[in-house]
């Protein structure tokens, strides 16, 4: 009996660690440029929202800020249909190659010293979501 309590506390105290992870991340996140971006995703999506034709763009361009402000903790489920592949590979090539290699470019340089390996991987997860927006969905883990 006292072992399984042991082992339920020690599993509680290692998502508390986890979740404090999580907020230190998002907080340097922040600091370090991740509001900045963020806000600058925001007013590309009020630009795009203007037209009725740039509102489906400017959706994307919110789900990119909402991800930019506090990626981690988040994931990124992809899916949909033959609607979502055909607007992604239009979207691929107008805008989605540049914003993707942005981020792949943000993301190696972070990579390059082991403090930065985390940024790094959420600069990746943001690059592949620049390049295939539609029909992705962002869950909080």
């Amino acid at each position: 009996m006292e072992s399984s309590i042991r082992f339920g506390i020690r599993r509680n105290a290692g998502k508390r660690e986890e979740l404090t992870m999580r907020v230190i991340g998002n907080i340097l996140w922040i600091i370090l440029g991740g509001l900045a971006i963020a806000i600058s995703w925001t007013l590309i999506g009020l630009f795009l929202c203007i037209t009725i034709i740039g509102i489906p763009l400017g959706v994307q361009a919110f789900k990119m800020a909402g991800l930019t402000l506090t990626p981690f903790g988040k994931t990124v489920q992809y899916g949909g249909g033959v609607g979502s592949t055909l607007v992604n590979i239009l979207w691929v090539v107008l805008v989605g190659w540049w914003m993707a290699l942005g981020y792949l470019g943000a993301g190696a340089l972070n990579c390059i010293t082991i403090i930065g390996i985390p940024f790094g991987i959420q600069s990746f997860k943001m690059a592949k979501l620049a390049l295939w927006p539609f029909g992705a969905q962002i869950y909080s883990l």
